[in-house]
């Protein structure tokens, strides 16, 4: 928290200033009838930001202004005979340029603001300019409203698109396409409108014509990838139905290198458009809440700006969703398919386990029985020997004059020395069998 002088010495907030200024950083114009506005949105990258931003401070340079030293979010500057206003966006920088100087003789697109900017200036402008049109502002207080035929020769015949915004305190025709200086056109005649409610109302007019044309990106891209999706769609369904309808052992290999493929190029398609169909969908949303802004009536045999773009640009951004929708549900089904070819595997993996472990179980009893089998081969043959070692005992003590029946006691010592030996042994395997189950405990 920071001290700020106030006559009641409370301790505001350090953002407190930052935040009232932010509801106020893009003001609406206000603007006289007549006036010729010319308007730009340029898409500048990252890298090109400081670039633009200098290059629009030599601009101050032309006209013998003071340049601003550090950039903002809208600059409006005043050069006498025409006013400029920048406004930084997310993707763009938008230029409009007015002159309110309207010479009445000339006709209404051939008298435009963006003339007076200088040639060299706009040339070397950095980034790529995604909207470009003037608009034409007319007061219909003072001179009368031409005839359609009149208007529809100010747009080279092309198909009228027109309406009466703000409950017809104005009328707006336009064309939204191209004319033959490259750029778009507005004809607006102000009946009844004030100097900040004209104002208004062509900030949002411009507005709808950029922010169309930046829903629109993504489509060229949608169209390219949807070709592609159902390509993709159709591999992803003969793998699976390989899966399913399996009549011979799988090359469980291939098959997983194929979804490897199929979820890399997806995730990379993904990357790639995400923030583009994000954006149309943003973009789009702004239009609309525009053309609401605009409260339209019909003019009688022509389409509204609203149900222009209710036609053409709804069934367009659809067409990005569905491109957006179709990415992430081929990811998700490739995630499920992949699941299933790993379950599969495991399952095999199990299945050759359990057969290993039986055939190690099938080894282990035989090894079992060899064992038991070589242990009463020693017990024999150490009995054997030992019986023999007895015998030249016995035969000594009977040499030294020791009378007894020297087989018989051969004899009897067989059982005894056997019984030894095999009791010898038990103890010997208990306890090795102890200290591998200590060693396993430990």
């Amino acid at each position: 928290m920071n001290k700020v002088n106030n006559s009641y010495g409370l301790e505001m907030h350090p953002l407190r200033d930052v935040l009232y200024a932010e509801l106020h950083s893009r003001p609406f114009q206000v603007l006289p009838s007549p006036a010729r506005i010319s308007y730009l949105a340029v898409i500048v990258r990252s890298d090109q930001k400081q670039a633009e931003f200098e290059h629009f401070c030599s601009l101050y340079n032309y006209f013998n202004g003071t340049p601003p030293e550090n950039d903002s979010v809208c600059f409006e500057v005043d050069f006498g005979s025409f006013k400029v206003r920048r406004d930084k966006h997310l993707e763009f920088v938008s230029y409009m340029v007015i002159y309110t100087e309207v010479d009445a003789q000339l006709g209404f697109f051939d008298q435009n603001a963006l003339a007076y900017l200088p040639v060299e200036w706009l040339s070397s402008m950095p980034g790529i300019t995604i909207a470009a049109f003037h608009v034409s502002v007319e007061d219909a207080r003072t001179i009368p409203e031409p005839d359609l035929a009149l208007v529809k020769s100010h747009f080279e015949g092309m198909r009228l698109v027109g309406s009466r915004p703000q409950n017809g305190d104005a009328q707006v025709w336009t064309t939204f396409q191209l004319h033959s200086d490259g750029c778009g056109r507005f004809l607006i005649y102000n009946k009844r409108m004030s100097d900040s409610q004209l104002g208004r109302m062509v900030q949002r007019v411009v507005e709808i014509e950029t922010y169309r044309l930046m829903a629109l990106l993504a489509l060229p891209m949608a169209r390219k990838y949807n070709a592609e999706l159902v390509v993709m769609d159709e591999e992803l369904a003969q793998t699976t139905a390989s899966l399913s309808d399996a009549t011979e052992p799988l090359d469980e290999q291939a098959l997983l290198s194929e979804l490897i493929d199929m979820a890399a190029w997806v995730e990379a398609t993904r990357s790639k458009t995400s923030f583009r169909f994000s954006a149309t969908r943003a973009y789009h949303e702004l239009v609309l809440k525009r053309l609401a802004e605009l409260k339209e009536d019909e003019v009688s045999g022509h389409l509204t700006i609203t149900e222009f773009m209710t036609r053409r640009l709804t069934p367009a951004v659809r067409t990005c969703n569905t491109a957006g929708n179709h990415l992430e549900s081929l990811s998700t089904r490739i995630d499920r398919v992949s699941d299933m070819m790993r379950t599969q595997v495991e399952m095999s993996i199990q299945s050759q386990n359990q057969q290993l472990l039986t055939s190690m179980d099938r080894r282990s009893k035989i090894q079992l029985a060899m064992q038991h089998t070589v242990e009463g081969l020693s017990v024999a043959a150490i009995s054997y020997y030992s019986v023999g070692l007895l015998k030249f005992l016995i035969e000594a003590v009977y040499d030294k004059g020791v009378h007894f029946d020297k087989s018989l006691v051969i004899g009897l010592s067989v059982p005894i020395v056997v019984g030894s030996v095999w009791l010898a042994t038990r103890k010997i395997h208990k306890r090795f069998l102890l200290l591998a189950k200590a060693k396993e405990e430990k």
